[in-house]
């Protein structure tokens, strides 16, 4: 798949699961079930200016998509965990709109994992 080596590290994972092609589509399954769930958390908190539950929520997604080596993804979650942690939630916005962008990108790149 050209350019999904920019957005996911799919050796690592695969290495991480033990080279199990089988675990790494129910991983991947099971994350991008679950992601939407917590990127509506993010949003939620930043809308409502919640900052705490923010930054757990944040802190959750950059833990599950870091494993698969998404460090744009992970960067942008990480940027929203701070934000929360720091309870300066001025530049939320913007960080979420990034954070939502790479994930536009990234779905399509892990979906084709779980074929």
């Amino acid at each position: 798949m050209p350019g999904t080596t920019l957005l996911i590290d799919r050796e690592a994972v695969l290495d991480r699961v033990g080279g199990d092609e089988d675990l790494l589509r129910d991983i991947t399954s099971i994350f991008l079930a679950e992601c939407p769930t917590l990127i509506g958390e993010i949003q939620e908190a930043v809308v409502s200016g919640e900052a705490k539950r923010l930054e757990r929520a944040a802190h959750a997604l950059k833990g599950s998509v870091s494993n698969f080596g998404a460090l744009s993804a992970t960067q942008a979650a990480h940027r929203l965990e701070v934000i929360g942690r720091r309870g300066e939630l001025d530049e939320a916005g913007t960080a979420l709109a990034e954070l939502l962008a790479h994930f536009e990108q990234l779905q399509p790149v892990l979906e084709g994992l779980t074929e």
